[in-house]
């Protein structure tokens, strides 16, 4: 394996579900030193065991990334321990299913938006400053989703977000561009079982379903396209949006009828 993130400074968030599981493990192989955020902080630390990280070396934060100051927090730490991060991976989010919008409650509508939307910009906003300060050319990427270009019944607010998420995004990338720092958006595909998320079995079932390539995405997948992003192969590239989905973002598939 490449030394290439040997040594880089990596903030995760959301780093106990299933993807921030999965990027965490794979910046932990690459050799990068981790800062492991969650708001299941009691997560955490069976994380730094199982990883094999060095405990002195890692840091963890049990952020609010509803709350403001919990996220200057996290940028606090960040700052005393290692100056700036190299490395943002704006992975926290919720994908709840709440039913439509003539039901949905206020205060759902505003736990969408300030988690999926609202916090990656505080987060950005707040490790970006520390990356200017000291001449860090860092990457941010940013954990969107095929539903940005979806919009299906149930899910509507969800949809909004990340829609909102990937524009963002692209100002960020376009504003952080003269520092040499690049954002771009990575979208996973289907992979059922967080426990933030819960989500009924026939609608799993469905959804499987409905995958080109025919299965859910798995461990290395959406990794291995962050570390991509994150490495030096894609230093002229910011503002872009990757989906790796199983092709489930391009259209519902359904087999072709091919009998005579």
């Amino acid at each position: 394996m490449s030394q290439e993130f040997a040594g880089k400074k990596v903030v995760v968030t959301g780093a106990a579900g299933i993807f921030g599981g999965w990027i965490a493990t794979a910046f932990a192989r690459a050799g990068a030193a981790l800062c492991l955020s969650d708001l299941r902080a009691d997560l955490l630390p069976p994380m730094v065991a199982k990883l094999g990280l060095d405990p002195d070396a890692t840091l963890l934060h049990g952020t609010d990334l509803t709350q403001s100051g919990s996220i200057a927090d996290l940028a606090r730490e960040v700052e005393r321990a290692w100056g700036a991060p190299d490395i943002v991976i704006n992975n926290a989010g919720v994908y709840p299913r709440t039913g439509v919008l003539i039901d949905l409650a206020e205060a759902e509508f505003d736990r969408i938006m300030s988690i999926n939307v609202r916090a990656p910009f505080l987060v950005t906003q707040a490790m970006a400053r520390l990356m200017v300060a000291r001449g860090v050319q860092g990457a941010f990427v940013n954990i969107g989703s095929g539903a940005a270009r979806q919009m299906p019944t149930g899910s509507v607010t969800y949809c909004m977000s990340k829609t909102a998420l990937d524009r963002l995004s692209k100002g960020q990338a376009l504003e952080l561009a003269p520092h040499r720092i690049r954002v771009n958006v990575v979208e996973p595909g289907f992979a059922p079982g967080s426990d933030v998320s819960i989500l009924p079995a026939d609608y799993v079932s469905r959804m499987t379903a409905r995958i080109p390539l025919g299965r859910n995405s798995q461990a290395d997948d959406t990794p291995a396209a962050v570390l991509f992003l994150c490495s030096a192969a894609a230093g002229y590239i910011t503002g872009a949006t990757l989906s790796v989905d199983g092709g489930n973002s391009i259209g519902t598939f359904q087999p072709a009828n091919i009998s005579a």
